[in-house]
C-alpha cells in the first residue's frame, strides 16, 4: 500500500502533527470490487483550519466598481494562494453613516460573491464604540440600545447563510472608559455595564442567527480580559469563541509570549481566533506609544531589512499558533501595505509585488501543511495511506472524482466508490 505520507512534506513539529494531522487508510471500490493497481490523483480542496485575511479589498471588484479590475483580479489571485477565511468590514460608522440608510447591498454581493469562490466568510464588528455611528449621539441611552439590538438582528438575519461567522462585539474592556471622544456606545457602556452589554449584544445575535459562530474579540490581553471572561461566563452567557488580537506594530511577540497567551486564554475551553494579526516590514513603532492610534507619521516603508524580518516572524508566529491545539482561526489584517495606520504591514508591496513573507506563508499552507496534486498508486486491495492536515481532499481517476474529509486526528479508514 503507497503512503503518500513523505509527499504531503508535513512539518516534523510534534504538536502540529497531533493536533492538526489524520492518518487515513483510504479503500477505493470500482462496481463493489478494489480498485487495484491503479494510479490516482490526490490532492487537497481545503483546510479545515481557518487561514484567514481581510476581504475589504475585494468590495469594489465584487460589485463590478472597481477602478482598476486587474490590479484587483492580481490580488485575489494572490489572496487566494493563502486565505481560505475573509473578515468583511461592518463598522457602523460607514455601514449606516445615515440612519435607515445602510450599506447592505454593497457588503452582500461582497459576501456571496466571496462564500461562492469557496469561502468562510467572517462579520466584522456588529458592536464598537468606535468608528460608530455618530447620529447614536441624538438618542437617549434606552434608544441607543434599542437601535443597537435592531442593528444586529437585522445585519444577522440579513446575512445568514452567508456569514456565518461574527465578531459580536469588539473590545469591551476599554469601551466604557474610552475617552478619545464622544461616542453612544461608550455612553450606552458606561451606564449598563459590561457584562449586560455583551449579554444584551450576544442575545440579539443569537435570537437571529442561532447557528452563526459568535466571537468575543479583544485587543487586551492583560488579567482584565480574563476578568471580563469570566464573568461573561458565570452570567451564563454563550460565547461560541474568544477573539484575540494580535497587532504587532510594536515588536513580534515572540513564541514563549505568544504561547503562554494561548494557555492563559484556552483554560476557558472556547476556541480562539486570532482575528486581527499584523508584522511590519519596515520599522517598528516605538515602545511608548500607548494607543497605536497615536502613532501617525507621513512615510511608512518596507525595507529590504524589515521584509526579511517579516518573513521569519510570519513563519515563527504562524507556526507558534498552528502548534496549539485551542487555535481554530487566524485572521490577517490586510493583504497590502499601507493598510491601517499606513503601515507596511502586508504580504503584498504597494506595487503589487509579493514579500518574502508571502513565500513563505504560501510553502506553509500549501506544500508543508498541504496536499498538492500527488500520482499515487493503489495497492493488491485497492487502498493507499493519506496523512495530511485536516479538510477536503479529491482524488481523482481517469476524470472521475470522488470527495473526502479527514475530520479528525489519528487513524481513519474510509472505503470510497469511485
Amino acid at each position: 500500500m503507497e503512503s503518500v505520507e513523505n509527499m504531503t512534506g508535513i512539518s516534523d513539529n510534534r504538536e502540529i502533527r497531533r493536533h492538526r494531522v489524520a492518518d487515513a487508510e483510504v479503500t477505493l471500490v470500482r462496481d463493489g470490487e478494489p480498485l487495484a493497481g491503479h494510479e490516482v490523483e490526490l490532492r487537497q480542496v481545503r483546510h479545515r483550519f481557518l487561514f484567514g485575511c481581510t476581504g475589504f479589498e475585494f468590495l469594489d471588484y465584487a460589485s463590478g466598481t472597481s477602478e482598476d479590475p486587474e490590479r484587483d483580479e492580481r490580488l485575489l489571485e494572490q489572496w487566494e494562494g493563502l486565505f481560505n477565511f475573509a473578515t468583511l468590514p461592518f463598522y457602523w460608522g460607514r455601514f449606516e453613516p445615515e440612519r435607515g440608510k445602510p450599506d447592505t447591498d454593497r457588503l452582500v454581493k461582497g459576501a456571496e460573491w466571496l462564500a461562492g469562490r469557496g469561502h468562510t466568510v467572517k462579520g466584522h464588528p456588529l458592536a464598537w464604540h468606535t468608528v460608530t455611528a455618530d447620529w447614536l449621539l441624538d438618542l437617549d441611552n434606552a434608544a441607543i440600545a434599542a437601535a443597537q439590538t435592531d442593528r444586529i438582528r437585522r445585519e444577522t438575519t440579513r446575512f445568514a447563510g452567508v456569514i456565518d461567522t461574527w465578531d459580536v462585539i469588539n473590545e469591551v474592556v476599554i469601551m466604557p472608559i474610552f475617552d478619545k471622544y464622544d461616542n453612544g456606545i461608550t455612553r450606552l457602556c458606561r451606564d449598563i455595564g459590561r457584562i449586560p452589554m455583551v449579554r444584551m449584544v450576544f442575545d440579539a445575535a443569537r435570537e437571529s442567527n442561532p447557528d452563526a459562530v459568535l466571537l468575543l474579540n479583544d485587543f487586551d490581553m492583560s488579567a482584565a480580559f480574563e476578568c471580563l471572561i469570566e464573568g461573561v461566563l458565570e452570567a451564563g452567557i454563550k460565547i461560541d469563541a474568544l477573539g484575540l488580537q494580535s497587532h504587532m506594530h510594536q515588536g513580534y511577540w515572540g513564541e514563549e509570549k505568544t504561547l503562554s497567551i494561548l494557555d492563559r486564554f484556552s483554560r476557558y475551553g472556547l476556541p480562539i481566533h486570532f482575528t486581527e494579526t499584523t508584522l511590519l516590514s519596515g520599522h517598528v513603532m516605538p515602545p511608548e506609544i500607548e494607543d497605536l492610534n497615536d502613532y501617525q507619521i507621513d512615510s511608512w516603508p518596507s525595507t529590504p531589512e524589515g521584509e526579511a524580518r517579516q518573513a521569519d516572524e510570519i513563519e515563527r508566529h504562524y507556526r507558534t499558533l498552528v502548534s496549539h491545539p485551542a487555535v481554530e482561526a487566524i485572521t490577517y489584517w490586510g493583504m497590502s501595505d499601507g493598510g491601517w495606520l499606513g503601515a507596511p504591514g502586508g504580504f503584498v508591496r504597494a506595487d503589487g509585488t509579493a514579500k518574502p513573507s508571502y513565500d513563505r506563508l504560501h510553502h506553509l499552507v500549501n506544500d508543508e501543511w498541504g496536499q498538492r496534486p500527488t500520482t499515487v498508486a493503489t495497492d493488491a486491495e485497492g487502498r493507499l495511506r493519506v496523512s495530511g492536515f485536516l479538510g477536503d481532499y479529491r482524488i481523482t481517476w481517469r476524470g472521475e472524482e470522488i470527495d473526502f474529509a479527514l475530520d479528525e486526528v489519528g487513524e481513519q479508514r474510509l472505503t470510497l466508490e469511485i
